[in-house]
């Protein structure tokens, strides 16, 4: 049986691409669980982790196929596997970028807003076709809603079934960048190469503060006590701080700085 997910390793950062050309990269359940094994993996061995698809596809969301044969057969499940998949990305210390090379609907859509940083290829086309079968695109919805658009543009991808391409999830702050085809890949690399130059424990701690603020603290005072508590945190853990405070009052560059 071939492989649904390629794992490419780099210095400091890998790649991990779907690789069901044939399926729009669908994710099945081999691929989810191809998925969850290549995260952990990766775990504590890179900083930074670019997610990608293989051929005109990021990724098309769940097989539904193989959905309706288990349904059929009295399986079910599957919904909780890719949110289990989706959570590992969160959860994880590492940084994750999608890179967008195409088609991304409900799944893929969920897997771009659950990345913490995004690069769209000028082809991107992103889009949620749930309510086409009467239904709400429970994890791409919720997804989106968090990314940080606002209210009228999430309802335009809920509501109306219409895609966007990558310049309007540019636009939109959906993704970081929207750059041509051939640079796609490129950009990733050069934005995981420089995550990858900074301490693992402060990206993990500074990840997780992003989730925070504002998702549970939105009072100004008690985030800027958190932000102090992140940093002791970060201290507690590793010697980089410090070392890197010594390093700029000398007059020297920090690792990617100034990338």
């Amino acid at each position: 049986m071939a492989e649904t997910v390629l794992v490419t390793r780099h210095d400091g950062w890998a790649e991990v691409r779907l690789a069901r050309e044939d399926k729009r990269n669908a994710v099945d359940r081999a691929t989810r669980q191809a998925m969850l094994d290549a995260f952990a993996s990766l775990r504590g061995k890179v900083r930074a982790i670019v997610v990608t698809g293989t051929g005109k596809a990021f990724c098309a969301g769940m097989d539904l196929k193989e959905r309706e044969q288990d349904r059929a057969a009295g399986i079910e499940g599957a919904g909780d596997e890719w949110i289990a998949v989706n959570l590992a990305i969160r959860e994880h210390p590492a940084i994750f970028i999608a890179a967008v090379n195409g088609l991304a609907l409900g799944g893929g859509a969920t897997m771009i807003n659950v990345c913490d940083l995004a690069v769209a290829s000028t082809e991107a086309s992103i889009g949620c076709p749930e309510m086409g079968f009467a239904t709400y695109p429970g994890m791409a919805g919720p997804a989106i809603q968090l990314s940080g658009v606002t209210r009228k543009q999430a309802a335009w991808l809920v509501l109306t079934t219409n895609r966007i391409d990558g310049a309007t999830a540019e636009r939109w702050g959906m993704v970081n960048e929207c750059v041509a085809p051939d640079r796609l890949l490129s950009r990733a690399g050069d934005i995981a190469q420089q995550v990858a130059r900074f301490d693992a424990t402060a990206l993990a701690e500074s990840k997780k503060a992003l989730d925070r603020i504002p998702g549970f603290i939105t009072d100004w005072s008690e985030a800027m006590d958190h932000g102090q508590m992140v940093n002791l945190t970060i201290r507690s853990k590793t010697k980089a701080q410090s070392e890197g405070n010594q390093r700029f009052a000398a007059g020297l560059k920090n690792p990617g700085q100034g990338v």
